[in-house]
């Protein structure tokens, strides 16, 4: 009995060790475990990465082939330092720096020792990589632009780093990847999936062929093609206006949320950080303090709204009855808070909402905004009601769009003035400034160009987004197909959409008249101030313009910002209307103005002291 007992546990013990095994060799394999092994190496193969078209089917971003030179630690043998270092094009120390790094990445794994040869310099090299035991040389491509813009909106792709390695065990040392713009946010769609060999090794550490006769190798998957919502034509147009000016524009279809132009100015040509050059062009970008080509203001650009914000204290107002359009409010050439007064340059008498829009009267505004206040009973209720009806648009929040985050703009709350004032010590009088968009309201040229089409579509937006279709096929997330509804009712958009209308007519905006498209719009000058050793001082005011058309089923809904750009009709008003012409009818009737745009610039105005400082600095203006 003991004999069968003992036989039968050998038997148990042999059958669970010989199962444990075959599921360690059939089902528990890993590529990890593969590569632990210092018999086997993986050599990779990297597909290209998907291009990118614009809406239209232009193409915006392609590939280039390009090679790097890949060492393997310890498969090194004694070369001719000095002639190996001249094929490459580095010096002998950048070399031996290099060959360190590498091993202490791994003596065994293949690292990047020179990136991204020419197809010139990998002629010269290739034939003569037999004579350097323990290198040879990758193939891969790199990105190819086929336009001059839209750097911000596209982004760039760099290699690896220690960081990346640790959160991402896909990627090897030597690989690139997306860190900005579309080329980040859908990396996974772009890069594909690199495909791998594993080679077995003797012990005398030679090939002797496919590990497993090769069937654990994978093939490479292309990466694949996007089109994004960017319109090629009109971002390099609005692109040129911006020459040397500083700001944002964001251009967005209003029943769709897609966003047709994203500008931020000064920008770059992306070509610039592709190659051997690209991390020497990167750091005399970034090091560029004043103009800060890198620093995306159509996403970052936190500024006041100024008038462009009188639009929807208008429709809270009309929402929560606290006035009709008919309401007449007085303008005295502005309006007083206790005894001090506030200008307005509208030129003064009775104002009704038609009016107080097309003519931009802040007394109206003030005025509306304290009718609102007083239809409650307390003001932190008046601030509640107030701050929904505004975060309703899509302000002081992150807007959900394709791209890295931004900045989420501000719409103050009640915890917000309590904190300046205290609970109960404050009432409309102290705050009157949000009336007219500025204050302690703060909002991004997309924040404003989403706000608009809003308008546009009478109550609704979609949430803006930058990607169009994948692989031919029309994206279907609900996330940026489903609308959004404001909290205004859409019956009470009319008035202030006539009032937008009546600004091109014969309101701020009467000398912007684009011939044979009607425009609904609205211009605005929001003040600038910043500290100049410790004292607030006033700037030049920054020149800010929203606008949409057609007035009836709107293509286009824009908005402008240009910093110290003045009132809001003379830079940003004009860009405006040239960047609706161009896209709505494709060429430009007015060349007149469109050879001012194009030359004038601001270069004398961001030339002074202050000049890049003043865009940083967020604080409380009255």
């Amino acid at each position: 009995m003991r004999k069968i007992l003992l036989s039968l546990i050998i038997v148990v013990i042999a059958i669970t060790f010989l199962g444990r095994l075959s599921y360690l060799q059939i089902f528990s394999f890993s590529t990890t475990q593969v590569l632990e092994d210092p018999a086997i190496k993986a050599i990779y193969d990297y597909p290209e990465r998907g291009y990118i078209y614009d809406r239209n089917g232009h193409l915006l971003v392609g590939n280039d082939p390009a090679y790097d030179v890949m060492v393997i630690p310890r498969e090194v043998q004694p070369l001719d330092t000095l002639e190996f270092c001249g094929l490459l094009g580095i010096d002998k120390e950048k070399f031996v720096e290099k060959l360190r790094r590498a091993r202490v990445y791994s003596p065994r794994l293949p690292s990047v020792l020179v990136p991204q040869l020419s197809k010139q310099d990998y002629a010269k090299l290739q034939e003569k990589m037999r004579k350097y035991k323990g290198f040879y040389i990758q193939k891969r491509s790199l990105r190819y632009y086929d336009t001059p813009s839209a750097a911000n909106v596209l982004g760039y792709i760099s290699e690896v780093n220690e960081g990346d390695l640790a959160v991402n065990k896909y990627y090897v040392q030597g690989e690139l990847k997306g860190r900005t713009g579309v080329e980040r946010f859908y990396e996974d769609l772009l890069r594909g999936r690199k495909g791998v060999q594993y080679i077995q090794k003797d012990r005398f550490n030679r090939d002797i062929g496919p590990y497993k006769n090769g069937t654990i190798d994978t093939l490479p998957e292309q990466g694949k093609q996007i089109s994004i919502t960017i319109d090629k034509t009109l971002q390099e147009y609005g692109e040129l206006l911006m020459n040397g000016k500083r700001g944002g524009i964001v251009a967005i279809e209003p029943a769709t949320g897609e966003i047709l132009s994203m500008i931020s100015g000064p920008t770059y040509d992306p070509a610039l950080l592709v190659g051997r050059e690209r991390s020497k062009n990167y750091t005399k970008l970034y090091n560029d303090t004043i103009a800060n080509p890198t620093w995306d203001r159509s996403i970052h650009a936190q500024q006041p709204p100024g008038s462009p914000f009188k639009t929807l204290n208008a429709l809270i107002a009309l929402q929560e009855g606290a006035l009709d359009e008919s309401t007449t409010i007085q303008c005295y050439h502005g309006f007083y808070v206790g005894k001090k007064k506030r200008g307005c340059h509208c030129g003064g008498g009775q104002r009704d909402m038609n009016k107080g829009i097309y003519l931009s009267c802040n007394a109206y505004f003030a005025g509306t905004f304290r009718k609102i206040f007083e239809k409650f009973e307390t003001t932190d209720e008046a601030m509640d009601v107030w701050e929904k009806h505004m975060k309703s648009f899509g302000l002081g929040d992150y807007l959900g769009y394709d791209l890295p985050f931004g900045q989420k703009g501000r719409i103050p709350s009640k915890e917000y003035y309590d904190k300046w004032y205290g609970d109960n010590r404050w009432s409309s009088s102290y705050i009157i400034s949000n009336s007219i968009g500025q204050g302690e309201i703060l909002a991004t040229p997309v924040q404003l160009a989403n706000m608009t089409a809003a308008i546009a579509n009478r109550g609704h937006y979609f949430t803006p987004h930058v990607l169009k279709k994948i692989e031919g096929k029309d994206i279907t997330e609900p996330k940026f197909t489903e609308a959004k509804h404001t909290t205004i009712d859409p019956k009470y958009f009319e008035p202030v959409v006539r009032g937008m209308a009546d600004v091109y007519k014969k309101g701020t905006a009467a000398r912007l008249q684009v011939p044979g498209i009607e425009i609904a719009g609205k211009t605005g000058t929001a003040e600038n101030f910043t500290k100049i050793d410790g004292v607030r001082t006033q700037l030049t005011d920054h020149s800010v313009f929203v606008a949409f058309a057609p007035v009836d089923n709107p293509k286009i809904a824009i908005a402008v910002y240009i910093e110290n750009g003045y009132f809001g009709s003379r830079y940003a008003g004009h860009i405006a209307s040239l960047m609706i012409e161009k896209y709505l009818k494709g060429e430009i009737s007015r060349t007149d103005l469109e050879k001012r745009m194009l030359e004038k610039t601001l270069e004398a105005e961001y030339a002074k002291p202050y000049s890049g400082e003043e865009f940083k600095i967020n604080e409380r203006v009255w």
